[in-house]
């Protein structure tokens, strides 16, 4: 069996061990900064437990700053509104990380947040925050509580021959490309000696015809779609549209809707 050795023997004859050399943690924190502006937030977030000069380079301001979108003020205030110059006050490491939480605003009918692995804007708006047809008549529509929403509510349809969802959302945007989704479930679920189940005894008129989803904005862009509905008790996120925000100098407004008519749903 072959080993591999070295030592340094001092003048007096003493073993001495060598001098250790450069490492990680001598490197300045600027430049570990500057590399952090490469990688994605949670790459930064792991570099930070290496040691203390990455710990400190990933705090530094312009790290967060070119992760945050570029109108993040304008986002600030949109969410915010009276509150927002708490946020504006913070680190843009905090003001990352505040962004990255689900934030309610429009009166608790939206939340929106940043995608923290890729900075992405991403948005909910709630069954409430939607005009449909009826909805305050209890002959067709109920809203029932249920921990299967982030607004822990939903609307539930008891039967209706015209069905039609309108939306509206005018937000600044950051610059990117977005997709629009309903989700939606056929049937109710409820849990059953702690499963979950689903009623779908009752669903009726979907395989009829196609839903007819649509998109506009105030820019003049336009998506049409069709699709049936399927897959009772699962929820289903249906594809509306796509849109492009060229620019984040003012807000984009979004409307949307879901119809089917001359069928009886239930």
């Amino acid at each position: 069996m072959g080993s591999s050795f070295s030592f340094l023997v001092t003048s007096g004859g003493a073993v001495a061990a060598p001098s250790p050399g450069p490492g990680l943690g001598d490197l300045p924190e600027s430049c570990v900064a500057a590399v952090m502006v490469y990688l994605d937030p949670p790459q930064i977030c792991r570099m930070a437990m290496l040691n203390r000069a990455f710990r400190g380079a990933s705090s530094a301001d312009f790290v967060w700053e070119s992760k945050l979108p570029l109108n993040y003020g304008d986002v600030i205030e949109r969410v915010f509104e009276g509150d927002a110059v708490f946020c504006k006050d913070l680190c843009k490491r905090d003001i990352y990380s505040t962004l990255c939480r689900p934030n309610s605003f429009d009166g608790g009918t939206k939340k929106v947040w940043l995608d923290k692995s890729t900075g992405k804007t991403c948005m909910l708006v709630a069954s409430n925050g939607l005009g449909i047809t009826g909805i305050d008549d209890r002959r067709y529509w109920s809203r029932i509580p249920t921990e299967e929403s982030r607004f822990y509510s939903v609307a539930y349809l008891q039967q209706i021959w015209w069905f039609e969802v309108d939306g509206e959302i005018e937000f600044p945007f950051p610059p990117g490309s977005y997709s629009l989704f309903f989700r939606l479930q056929l049937g109710r679920a409820h849990k059953r000696f702690g499963r979950r189940v689903c009623n779908s005894e009752h669903i009726h008129g979907w395989d009829r015809k196609p839903v007819r989803f649509q998109l506009s904005t105030s820019d003049g862009q336009q998506a049409t779609k069709q699709c049936y509905l399927k897959e009772p008790g699962k929820w289903i996120h249906y594809h509306a549209g796509d849109f492009v925000v060229a620019s984040s100098c003012k807000s984009m407004r979004v409307k949307f809707s879901m119809t089917q008519i001359d069928c009886t749903h239930t």
